[in-house]
């Protein structure tokens, strides 16, 4: 794959924030013929399908962010010299080709392509159908800044495929693929990781769980409670599941504010069958499949545990691997929670609403990595690059 410069990378990225501005009534034109045919059934989905001036002014920000970050193509990772004078030298280098299989949000149109296009990568962007006007609007700026420059449109792509076409594609597909990353529910990620034939880098459900410790600071811990779980129902980072230490202070009056609190807020409550004793007028949780669902709803979990040890046992079990937090003033606790806890972020009093790349100071993200190979967290610039070596020699043969 031709290497570009930074220089022609980030002219193509101006002429795309250009064209954002200027094409706005275009753009949300598009948006408005796929609301108009989007059964309002599935409200989470819907939320994320909407483009208003806010969401085109934070695509042109995002396209900003990554237009002034540094190139991440080419940096030295590590020189040194072996073996009489062999000079080894580790760079970062592009993927080649990134797939990203993506539901309902248009602005990952965006974000997934201008991360993967300044990383020097090919973009194939599979998007849902609910969102095809939009896209296909999207792509089509992409295309207009990449011919006002000079390249080909096949940098950036959209696929526009069946679920049966996009099984066959992931099995034999018909252009190089290097990765895939599919953004979406656990049908989605399941179906990808079961036909693909390349590299899949996971990013997994949310299902995020707060662990109210017997020394938390119960004002605070309201407050991020309702910030986690109401700020963004249809966030992957949104909270679904709170525990309790039943050594918490006035435990049972607690439970029972936070439950009225919970209910003021329109929140849903569920609870485990030790907790249902206290707040019997809750529905309480039979079936063990409840404490692995992502629920992107006004919905929640209230589960009562022992220890610091039994909060992080269930956490590991059943959550999603993509956020945690401990409401704690115990710092020795705290700790040991967030070093245990097998996440890709955990927190220490604070809303779990803040995994994403912009808020932890990455910029714009192609997605929430709940792999571990070769990158967790945040998919920002500087994560869509591999590496490789660089071996100079003067003659030099193997002893």
């Amino acid at each position: 794959m031709k290497l570009l410069d930074t220089k022609k990378k980030n002219n193509v990225l101006k002429s795309m924030i250009r064209i954002l501005g200027e094409n706005r009534s275009e753009l949300l034109g598009a948006n408005k013929e796929d609301l108009d045919l989007f059964k309002r059934d599935d409200q989470a989905m819907y939320d994320r399908l909407v483009i208003d001036e806010a969401k085109i002014d934070g695509m042109i920000a995002s396209v900003q962010s990554v237009m002034e970050q540094e190139d991440p193509v080419g940096k030295v990772i590590s020189d040194r010299e072996v073996h009489d004078g062999l000079k080894v030298i580790n760079k970062t280098a592009p993927f080649g080709t990134i797939m990203i299989i993506y539901e309902s949000r248009p602005d990952v149109t965006i974000e997934a392509a201008v991360l993967a296009f300044k990383a020097n990568n090919k973009i194939l962007l599979k998007g849902g159908k609910e969102a095809k006007h939009s896209n296909a609007m999207l792509v089509d700026f992409w295309h207009r800044a990449l011919t006002e420059n000079g390249l080909d449109k096949d940098w950036i792509q959209l696929m526009n495929m069946s679920r049966e076409e996009t099984q066959e594609f992931l099995k034999n597909p018909t252009q190089p693929l290097d990765l895939i990353v599919p953004r979406g529910g656990e049908r989605l990620i399941n179906f990808v990781k079961e036909h693909a034939e390349c590299a899949v880098l996971v990013s997994g459900r949310g299902n995020n769980f707060l662990f109210i410790d017997e020394h938390a600071d119960w004002d605070k811990t309201k407050q991020v409670i309702l910030n986690a779980k109401t700020h963004k129902i249809s966030a992957c980072n949104a909270l679904d599941k709170i525990l309790v230490h039943s050594e918490f202070p006035e435990y049972e009056a607690k439970l029972k504010e936070l439950h009225s609190f919970l209910k003021e807020n329109g929140v849903e409550v569920l609870t485990d069958q030790r907790t249902n004793k206290i707040l019997p007028e809750t529905e309480v949780v039979t079936d063990e499949s409840v404490w692995y669902e992502e629920f992107l709803a006004m919905k929640c979990v209230i589960g009562t545990v022992d220890s610091v040890d039994e909060a992080m046992d269930k956490i590991n079990k059943y959550s999603g691997g993509h956020s945690a937090t401990i409401m704690s003033d115990d710092q020795q606790k705290a700790v040991q929670f967030m070093e245990q806890v097998d996440s890709a972020a955990v927190y220490q009093n604070a809303s779990t609403r803040f995994t994403d790349g912009g808020s932890m100071g990455v910029g714009a993200e192609l997605a929430i990595s709940t792999d571990k190979l070769h990158h967790r967290g945040p998919l920002g610039l500087n994560e869509l690059v591999t590496n490789k070596y660089y071996v100079y020699g003067d003659g030099h043969v193997r002893a």
